[in-house]
Formats: structure tokens, sequence, C-alpha cells
């Protein structure tokens, strides 16, 4: 269960006046900081606006408490592959999408770059119908 975030730092810069042609969203995890139910996850977002337009970085962590055989998993898994089980990793990762596009939204705007949202991706399944992600 999530129970915060936080950003610790922000930069923006444009480096350069041409049109964006795209840009890139790069998640890496720092570190996984874990005691007793409590689970840390430091983190660094980073968007590149191609090609050489401009960069968006926020370095952060996340806070989790989880049940006691959750939390060794995690452990185990950031120690021994520097990785996160699958579903524990998919809520950790659409949480610092969401805290970092939200965010950036405004972090970006004093230095003319487009937020950093890519919309999500719609599935259809059988008749129309949205498939569950």
């Amino acid at each position: 269960m999530i129970k915060g975030a936080r950003i610790l730092e922000v930069n923006a810069k444009r480096e350069s006046p041409a049109a964006i042609q795209g840009l890139g969203i790069n998640i890496a995890l720092n570190d996984v900081i874990v005691k007793g139910k409590d689970v840390t996850i430091n983190y660094t977002y980073t968007v590149r606006y191609e090609k050489g337009v401009g960069e968006l970085k926020m370095i952060g962590e996340v806070y989790f408490e989880e049940d006691a055989k959750k939390v060794k998993e995690i452990e185990k898994q950031w120690k021994d592959k520097k990785s996160l089980p699958n579903d524990f990793a998919e809520i950790v990762l659409n949480s610092i999408n969401y805290t970092c596009s939200t965010n950036g939204v405004l972090v970006v705007r004093p230095v003319n770059l487009s937020p950093p949202m890519i919309p999500p991706r719609i599935q259809l399944g059988k008749a129309g119908r949205t498939a569950k992600a």
C-alpha cells in the first residue's frame, strides 16, 4: 500500500529552440530500503525531449507499507537481481510516473517544454469494449 511520495530534486532545461520531435521517459530505481514493514524506493525520473531540445530530471522517493511476506520477497529480489517482483514493480512505476508527470507539467512550463505526459494506450477487446490493462 502506498503511504506517500516526495520529490527531492528537480531540474528542467531547454537546450535548443528547435521543435520537439518526441520525448523519451526513463524511470531508474536507484535503491530499495526496507525497515520492518516499510519499503522506500529511491528513483530518478528523466524525460529527454528529442532531438537534444531539453531535459527534465526529478529525483524522489515513494513510500510503501507491505505485509511481512511481501517485504521479504521485495528485499530478496532487490538484493539478488536489483529488480522488483512484477506485481509490486507495476505499482511502483505507475506511482512514480503519475507523481512526476503531473508535477512535471508545472516544472517544464517556464523553460517552454511540453508537458511530460504520454496518453494511455487504449486496447479494445471483443465488441469494441475497452480491454482491461
